[in-house]
């Protein structure tokens, strides 16, 4: 192809570096492997993520649950404070945590980084995140797609899909009809704001003139400045929970915390003649989320819909077994809360 004085216009002269895009594989080759479970099947540079299915056979009705997710807006902070290594956390945890809330064990994970201009390193760093992440949930990472799009995004810009595949017997799936009247709510504690809301939280932190003021640290914040405190990850809490589903029967629900906060997330896993009647007031909630409601005058039904409020994940089980799952939950690495109970009711969440 030639311009119109005949000379040759390359894909990288339209910018798009497919050298630079061969050199970011080259670079997250290691990481990539690193997340490796034994039903992975060769690397990267096929067409195609290779997962054996050999395992489902041990298994009476194997069901697979997938679960796609990005990270929002949370990225515009990333990408303005230079903090790209934990954001890919952040993705897999939307993802995974939520097939964890069907019960299912997620299997594998791919990616996609849509980014104006790839810089190789830059790159490697944000998959390295994503890498972190699959770790964390015992999943490998077994492909992905990095996608440069000069023209349509700033050469800084990017923006993260996941997506997620998990496998649960049919007879462990997590579904409203286990949840009993009387059963316990335990809230397990949230390392923040995780995911959401944050075109409010940019809105009202740091929306300023000098945006060096959100660097400072703050006392109120434990020593950390806003932009820390923001960009903390999201918890995954795969490792934690999903061995007491395993077991069958002690855990009757499983609610992820995301959009919508508890209102309109704890809500989807229960029956339509029960509620959940939260205690607000039982639980810590995190000082930037304190901040954010404060700042945005918020009302607590407004906050208690928009953000997760301290609780990441909510388990629900028999009032007999909450000492047991709150005593494991503990051992590994949980702050546990009981936050309330499940009553008659249309199927919502209630607060008292």
């Amino acid at each position: 192809m030639s311009d119109t004085n005949g000379g040759q216009v390359t894909y990288r002269d339209a910018g798009v570096d497919t050298a630079a895009g061969a050199r970011a594989v080259d670079a997250i080759k290691a990481c990539v492997a690193s997340t490796n479970r034994p039903e992975v099947i060769g690397g990267l540079g096929g067409f195609g993520g290779l997962f054996s299915a050999a395992a489902l056979k041990d298994m009476d009705d194997p069901v697979l649950v997938s679960g796609t997710d990005g990270v929002g807006t949370k990225l515009k902070l990333a990408q303005t404070y230079g903090k790209h290594d934990t954001v890919g956390i952040d993705l897999v945890a939307m993802c995974v945590n939520d097939i964890l809330a069907s019960g299912a064990e997620p299997l594998f994970f791919l990616d996609y980084i849509a980014i104006g201009h790839i810089d190789p390193e830059n790159v490697a760093t944000i998959v390295g995140g994503i890498a972190d992440g699959c770790r964390q949930a015992g999943c490998a990472l077994v492909g992905g797609e990095m996608a440069e799009h000069p023209g349509v995004m700033a050469p800084s810009d990017y923006d993260l899909a996941g997506f997620a595949v998990g496998v649960a017997e049919r007879s462990k799936l997590l579904v409203p009809e286990m949840v009993r009247e009387g059963d316990v709510v335990l809230g397990l504690a949230s390392t923040g704001i995780h995911s959401n809301g944050y075109s409010l939280v940019r809105r009202v932190l740091f929306d300023v003139d000098d945006p060096g003021v959100c660097t400072e640290p703050l006392e109120e914040l434990g020593g950390k400045s806003i932009a820390q405190a923001a960009l903390e990850p999201t918890r995954i809490y795969v490792r934690s929970v999903l061995p007491l589903i395993k077991r069958g029967g002690i855990v009757h629900g499983v609610a992820h915390i995301t959009g919508g906060g508890i209102t309109e997330n704890l809500n989807r896993v229960l029956p339509a003649n029960l509620d959940a009647a939260i205690d607000r007031g039982t639980w810590d909630v995190p000082p930037i989320i304190e901040m954010v409601v404060r700042r945005a005058n918020l009302s607590a039904d407004e906050a208690y819909r928009t953000f997760n409020m301290g609780v990441g994940m909510c388990v629900i089980c028999a009032p007999e077994d909450a000492d047991e799952v709150t005593r494991d939950l503990t051992a590994a690495g949980e702050r546990v809360f009981p936050v309330g109970e499940i009553v008659p009711g249309h199927g919502e969440v209630v607060y008292r």
